[in-house]
């Protein structure tokens, strides 16, 4: 079941589009995970889901309300942690969360305290003393806090020591376990790859990929270390092989997922003595849409394009 819905999203400024016939969903209980370059228009987006931008053209469904014209009833059931917080300066950190928190009718108190805890955050402190990574928790906890139907984060880990993200991350699940949906925006790809059910990778506006790891995954390469007992020839002629380096302990190759079997096949010929695989990342795969080389990067996968 949708939560979420964009559909064919197009916010301009002028002459300039931002966001260029945006398709989108977010499902119950997922967690989807937003991702491109500065500039590419998440926070465009997430602006316009949050009822501050109205969009030029298209339509954005949250709880099968509009975005823009419903925008109270719901924020009532979202939760929002942008990735630059600013707080009121004389309020201290356990103020604007209990704040936060009654906005939203929720009382949780002891689970506050937990999260407070874990975030390892001093909330009698003044806002104005807090450094960028405190302010994210004060942030953090308020929306973990609150009973949230759908999370909406953009970049909420900037600023966190990798401790942090860790606390972070098991919110996230511990979000997800409760049948919440989570759309987070992250450029911390290993984040991204650990916690989303779903990516959508945008660019100049568009969404050029969505679909779940595995099915993006057919886009990116396996890194193979191979030491074979005779000397391999013909390798660099097989499809689907890239970047051959002679290194100390053998030869050092990327392969296209898909061709994986025939390369395979070709190099147990040799008499294979070491091999060694690094699995395909996300990473590998955000890199190929941005280095100018990818040849899919207008093909759409699980609907969308």
């Amino acid at each position: 079941m949708s939560l979420l819905r964009v559909t064919n999203l197009t916010k301009k400024f002028g002459k300039f589009t931002a966001l260029d016939g945006v398709n989108m969903e977010v499902n119950k209980g997922e967690v989807f995970g937003f991702i491109g370059p500065n500039g590419a228009g998440k926070s465009t987006t997430i602006r316009v889901l949050l009822g501050i931008l109205k969009a030029t053209e298209g339509e954005v469904k949250i709880f099968g309300k509009d975005a823009w014209k419903s925008a109270v009833d719901i924020h009532k059931r979202i939760a929002y942690v942008p990735g630059d917080v600013n707080l009121w300066p004389n309020l201290t950190g356990g103020e604007v969360i209990d704040l936060f928190v009654k906005l939203r009718g929720g009382n949780n108190k002891n689970r506050r305290e937990e999260l407070i805890r874990k975030f390892d955050l001093d909330p009698s402190k003044k806002c104005r003393t807090y450094s960028k990574g405190n302010r994210q928790k004060v942030a953090l906890v308020a929306a973990f806090s609150s009973d949230a139907d759908l999370y909406i984060l953009d970049e909420p880990t900037s600023g966190l020591d990798p401790l942090m993200e860790q606390v972070f991350q098991e919110c996230v699940m511990d979000a997800k376990n409760e049948g919440k949906s989570v759309l987070l925006s992250s450029h911390i790809l290993s984040e991204v790859e650990k916690l989303c059910d779903r990516v959508g990778i945008i660019r100049q506006g568009k969404i050029i990929e969505t679909g779940t790891l595995s099915e993006l995954r057919h886009l990116t390469r396996t890194n193979l270390l191979v030491e074979t007992k005779q000397p391999m020839t013909s390798l660099s002629e097989l499809k689907g092989v890239h970047d051959i380096e002679e290194k100390e302990q053998g030869l050092s190759f990327q392969v296209d997922t898909e061709e994986m079997d025939n390369v395979m096949k070709h190099i147990s010929q040799y008499g294979i003595v070491k091999l060694e695989s690094a699995p395909p990342k996300l990473e590998d795969l955000f890199m190929r849409h941005y280095d100018g080389t990818d040849t899919t990067a207008n093909r759409g996968v699980g609907g969308v394009s």
